[in-house]
């Protein structure tokens, strides 16, 4: 093989792999920003939830919280959110689940996982295992029983 072969070669396979790094770059990028965007949208929500608690108190019910989805930057992000407060009595624990979205990333270095909005208005970000641990705690029969179908 000349040189000339050897040197396009050579040039082809790196360009090939650097090809391959910057698009898996871009796919866990655009995940990045997907998950970043989920959480500021429930932050948002939270801010809403605890304006409505703070004026009537109690929770918003869900009619409300689908009212204003509308006006929520980045709730496609979100994806389907799970609404919790017809299940949750009063003088329940400020840090139960009031709303959390499910978030899978199949094709990325980002975990699974979940994004919790508690009673008491903090949103983080759970691992599968961990979130759907304190779900079971807390939901009910009649719950889980509705979200099946």
């Amino acid at each position: 093989m000349e040189q000339r072969q050897k040197r396009i070669l050579t040039d082809f396979a790196v360009v090939l792999i650097i090809t391959a790094a910057a698009i898996a770059a871009i796919i866990n990028f655009k995940d990045y920003v997907n998950k970043s965007e989920a959480m500021q949208a429930m932050k948002q929500l939270s801010q809403i939830i605890l304006k409505y608690k703070k004026q009537t108190g109690a929770v918003p019910p869900e009619a409300y919280i689908d009212d204003i989805m509308e006006n929520i930057e980045g709730k496609v992000r979100l994806g389907r959110l799970y609404y919790r407060a017809r299940w949750i009595d009063f003088g329940v624990k400020p840090d139960t689940i009031l709303a959390y979205v499910k978030k899978e990333y199949p094709s990325s270095i980002l975990p699974d996982g979940y994004i919790v909005l508690r009673l008491d208005g903090t949103v983080e970000w759970m691992e599968p295992g961990k979130s759907e641990e304190l779900l079971a705690e807390q939901q009910t029969p009649f719950e889980l029983e509705l979200l099946k179908k």
